[in-house]
């Protein structure tokens, strides 16, 4: 490596440049104050980088980590070794997630904030209240919603809670499958309504609704229709004069002062040089994964165990949000195409079966919502054949047939659910790489046996031939949703963060992404992470940034 440099100190540092570092840089930028932002990977350009090219965007990893470069390892027993294993990737880059996602933003709901309090103490759990309530949260659901770009409609959910204001676009409209989807709800007294997105379906903002691609899980979106921070809150930021981007910078620690404040970061920028970058604040918005190996990476006298974690807890009480299934086939002789190459992922879903009915076996629900099976080459279809003729029949007689019914799996925090430091495996820079061991909770695994039969069921009514479900066996981390790695709290013996996503030990240290939720949702989220992100960064520009403090007192708070 060459001499370390540093640049001139600025206000406020922002680790991560996804849905909640975009977020973050937006807020503070508008604010005035002077903000530097990094990221791992590049800072692409959607128009001259991102198509429908099934082969570049799935087989060829085009916006995902190089497992090479960068792996992860997982274990599912406290004993067995970790091997390596892509848990839970997400796209390293500006924009992170939001380059890639299908873009379901449904808002939670008002029992997600306080599931100890409503549930109690459950064996092998780890459940906690959050430090907050939806209230208030809910005008900041309302500034992401119109400010990013979502399209829906306000009161189609029967069970949504209350909103201060509708939807900006109208929702898409339903597919041949999600058409499927609503019949069968209709059947059955189901609500079924259409899933918000973060999509314009008309003018919002500059941007125009055009949709070049229906194929856009894992895809970049050439058209600027679906929303991303990288064509919105970032450029909006960089417009201010008052954010710097530094792509293809890889931070390696966050330095700590004698006075046991956070001073700045190190970090290897694409020349290879080592660089410090002093602030008044430093952030973290890497994900619950990559924010929780940061910390644990960035070592002291005063924090021998990783910073801000005299609780031990960072890295603990890991939720990752397994996608589950049912896959319906029909039949090409008799049932209409569904024609799922054609309008968007999803289309159509529900929260019926979302608040906790102990009949079912468990506690706590999941949204559930219909969606085409993918990508003409990588379609799921469990039990496809191969190669051969078996293979061209199948995709021949059912790609155009198949549909599916998934659910977020609102997965119970478990304190030795975790993500920690790899004792031998390290990263292409020589550093410890993320292991995470994960074990579900019995909750886990009878909610998601519940919800997949009964998606099978809505496939029946749907007209569906066959049906192939696909239950929880463990994690495979097949979801960017991550959360729980810094949980929020009142207590510092048992939280690493405070009500704004502030660490207790270090008062300048931030943490706005997923790693603060004290437990999981069953909705996508993203954007419950952003409004939580725009409403901590507002108080650090409004409050923390003029010397202030503020602290929100719940007397029914269960930590």
């Amino acid at each position: 490596m060459l001499n370390r440099k540093k640049p001139e100190p600025v206000d406020v540092i922002v680790v991560g440049l996804g849905a909640n570092g975009g977020t973050a840089v937006k807020v503070l930028a508008e604010a005035g104050l002077k903000v530097v932002g990094f990221d791992r990977g590049p800072w692409l350009r959607p128009l001259e980088h991102y198509s429908g090219d099934e082969l570049k965007f799935v087989n060829r990893d085009y916006m995902w980590p190089d497992p090479k470069m960068f792996p992860r390892t997982v274990r599912y027993d406290e004993n067995a070794v970790a091997e390596r294993f892509p848990f839970s990737p997400t796209p390293q880059m500006v924009g992170g997630g939001t380059n890639h996602w299908a873009g379901w933003v449904p808002r939670p709901r008002e029992s997600d904030f306080m599931m100890r309090s409503l549930h109690g103490e459950i064996e092998g759990a780890s459940l906690a209240d959050w430090p907050f309530r939806y209230e208030h949260l809910e005008p900041y659901l309302t500034k992401v919603e119109w400010a990013f770009g979502v399209s829906g409609i306000a009161g189609a959910d029967k069970y949504e809670p209350y909103r201060s204001k509708g939807y900006p676009s109208p929702p898409l409209r339903p597919t041949q499958y999600g058409k499927r989807f609503y019949d069968a709800c209709n059947k059955m007294g189901i609500n079924a309504f259409p899933i918000p997105h973060a999509m314009v379906t008309n003018k919002h903002n500059g941007r125009d609704p055009f949709n070049q691609t229906s194929f856009w899980n894992q895809y970049g979106d050439p058209s600027g229709a679906r929303s991303n921070t990288l064509t919105s809150f970032i450029p909006e930021a960089v417009a201010t004069g008052n954010l710097e981007v530094r792509a293809e910078c890889f931070v390696q620690s966050v330095k700590l002062g004698h006075d046991g404040k956070a001073t700045g970061v190190v970090y290897i920028d694409p020349d290879g040089n080592e660089v410090e970058q002093d602030a008044r604040v430093v952030i973290l918005t890497l994900g619950a994964i990559e924010s929780a190996r940061l910390m644990l990476m960035s070592k002291s006298p005063r924090f021998p165990d990783g910073l801000a974690n005299g609780s031990g807890l960072v890295g603990k009480n890991a939720t990752f949000h397994e996608y589950l299934f049912a896959v319906g086939l029909f039949d090409k002789d008799i049932d209409e195409p569904l024609n799922g190459f054609a309008g968007n992922y999803i289309s159509g879903g529900s929260l019926e079966f979302y608040e906790t009915d102990e009949n079912r076996g468990h506690i706590g629900g999941s949204i559930i919502s219909a969606s085409q099976t993918c990508h003409p080459i990588n379609w799921v279809f469990p039990g496809r054949p191969s190669w051969g003729e078996a293979l061209k029949d199948a995709d021949r007689n059912y790609y155009n047939y198949a549909m599916k019914i998934g659910l977020i799996l609102h997965d119970l925090p478990v304190e030795s659910n975790r993500v920690d430091l790899d004792p031998t495996v390290k990263d292409a820079f020589g550093r410890p790489v993320a292991r995470i061991t994960h074990s579900p909770h019995r909750n886990d695994i009878a909610m998601g046996k519940w919800q997949v039969d009964k998606n099978v069921e809505i496939l029946e009514a749907a007209g569906a031939r066959k049906t192939v479900p696909v239950y929880l066996d463990k994690m495979t981390g097949n979801t960017c949703h991550q959360h729980g790695t810094a949980r929020m709290g009142t207590d510092p013996a048992k939280s690493v963060l405070n009500e704004w996503g502030q660490a207790h030990e270090v008062d300048n240290l931030f943490v706005l992404d997923g790693s603060g939720f004290p437990t999981a949702t069953g909705v996508n989220p993203t954007l419950t992470m952003m409004a939580n992100a725009w409403r901590c960064s507002e108080y650090i520009a409004q409050v923390y940034s003029k010397g202030r403090e503020e602290r929100l007192i719940l007397s029914n708070t269960k930590r």
